[in-house]
């Protein structure tokens, strides 16, 4: 029997660094196999994951000891944190590790998808030269609009303003005089959300699934934006319509898209039908957060925290 469990992938080095005293089940196929893994965690006194396992309903009550969940990311989606809270368990995200992986895939898709230029490959090895199709634009003096302006945001922005971008956002949990909207590497003007949208040339979204946040990017918020603006969601599944987004690309109402988060995880087949045909269209695994170096980062403040709240209480 295990004293922790880890169910998805996780540096290997973090393990041996924080949790060697401990008895540790490290099986990152474990989330697939949800039988094993509802065995696994009997007795279990804390358990690793990622995204994608389930940490609610059954999952916790086969985990009959458990004292705290450690979470290789900061979304808490896929954890029902309210029923951990009822029976004292601990919830830990790995706050600010990943920012920079999540900042970098923003500002590195929204260049390559104002550029336009990198999908031309199989033309130019054909004997084509597409160059008046593929002029693309600069992301200098264009217009970068966060909507959510937390950690991730905030380095997204940093990143962004260094190439010569304007920085607007809109978050109404920040208040107007909060010192945030003054960074180091410049002031942030803060937008309602109607009046960001019809102004960024790229949208990138920041904010976590909630009632309100569900489907915030629709078939309107779509066509308040510009005709060539690019999206960017690398913040949760359910804030973007995805047949709405499909649609706009399709009609040519949108510049370009990335999606590196869905509202079904693996995006299955059928939904995965209607992006088919999209132009300058970007679809990634729920992956922008993850680089070699900030899974090093995670894993390794999930390690010690959990091995803290096992041995500290």
């Amino acid at each position: 029997m295990a004293d922790i469990v880890i169910s998805e992938f996780m540096d290997e080095a973090a393990i041996a660094a924080s949790l060697s005293d401990f008895d540790v089940l490290y099986d990152p196929g474990l989330v697939d196999r949800p039988d094993d893994l509802a065995a696994a965690v009997k007795g279990a006194r804390a358990l690793i994951v990622r995204n994608r396992t389930q940490v609610r309903g059954a999952l916790l009550e086969a985990a009959d000891a458990l004292v705290c969940v450690g979470r290789l990311g900061v979304g808490l989606d896929n954890i029902d944190v309210a029923a951990c809270e009822a029976r004292g368990v601990k919830v830990f995200p790995a706050t600010g590790a990943n920012d920079i992986g999540v900042a970098e895939y923003v500002v590195g898709t929204a260049m390559m998808l104002m550029r336009s230029a990198y999908t031309a490959t199989d033309e130019v090895i054909a004997g084509a030269w597409p160059r008046n199709r593929l002029m693309g634009r600069e992301v200098f003096g264009k217009t970068m609009g966060l909507v959510g302006f937390g950690a991730i945001a905030r380095e997204t922005g940093k990143r962004a303003a260094a190439l010569g971008m304007t920085i607007v956002a809109y978050d109404p949990f920040v208040a107007d005089d909060d010192p945030a909207w003054s960074q180091p590497w410049g002031r942030v003007a803060k937008r309602a959300l109607d009046a960001l949208l019809a102004e960024a040339d790229v949208v990138s979204l920041h904010v976590p699934l909630t009632e309100k946040t569900r489907n915030l990017i629709d078939a309107a918020a779509l066509a308040g934006m510009k005709p060539d603006a690019i999206v960017v969601n690398a913040a949760r599944g359910g804030v973007v319509d995805e047949p709405a987004l499909a649609a706009a690309l399709k009609a040519g109402r949108l510049g370009g898209a990335a999606l590196d988060v869905f509202e079904t995880e693996p995006l299955p087949a059928e939904k995965g039908a209607a992006f088919a045909g999209c132009p300058n269209l970007v679809l990634t695994p729920h992956i922008a957060g993850v680089s070699v170096e900030s899974n090093v980062r995670v894993s390794a403040v999930t390690a010690e925290t959990v091995r803290r709240a096992l041995t500290e209480g």
